[in-house]
């Protein structure tokens, strides 16, 4: 047996060990906590509210996976999901699941939502309150933690604002939220 086999394996092992591990692609990820808040007035009761942003919502969320979702629907009870459906077949996404469902009350889900794929903690929470005149105050709270890119919390703010003012009061004050 060759006495000099041994240590000229296991240098090549070492240079194969080596070039592995350079050739790992590695990225720093950075970490951190954020909560984005939004507060608006809805004509109707709170369960009335409730139901509008419950159920189907594709008449109101515009942001989706695919470009023409078959279904798009929160099941408000605990356990149900925030689904994206892409087609007949069923494929699709599970956004978040829903861990509080009080009608009229509170509707509350974690899940990444658009950030899918990354490692973050989403709470979303809505609580719903009856003011006068038949009206809801509707409060949005967005609790984030983990992976964080340093412009998810003002993307996020920008994307509820989007969805609460210029998408769902919209929605609800033209009533078409009474026809679904």
């Amino acid at each position: 047996m060759n006495r000099n086999l041994f240590p000229n394996t296991f240098f090549l092992l070492f240079i194969i060990i080596t070039i592995n591990i350079c050739l790992a692609d590695k990225k720093e990820v950075k970490y951190g906590a954020f909560e984005v808040s939004h507060k608006l007035t809805l004509p109707g009761a709170p369960e009335a509210i409730h139901d509008a942003i419950t159920g189907d919502i594709s008449g109101w969320w515009d942001h989706s996976f695919t470009k023409s979702p078959k279904k798009f629907y929160i099941e408000p009870k605990p356990g149900g999901g925030f689904w994206e459906i892409f087609n007949e077949t069923g494929e699709g996404v599970k956004h978040a699941e829903v861990i509080v469902a009080e009608r009229g009350k509170m509707l509350r889900f974690v899940g990444p939502l658009g950030l899918s794929g990354n490692a973050i903690h989403l709470v979303t929470t809505y609580e719903l309150e009856a003011r006068l005149n038949d009206s809801t105050m509707l409060k949005l709270t967005v609790r984030a933690s983990g992976q964080m890119e340093e412009s998810w919390p003002d993307t996020i703010e920008r994307v509820w604002h989007h969805f609460l003012v210029e998408q769902f009061k919209p929605y609800v004050e033209s009533g078409k939220h009474l026809k679904k």
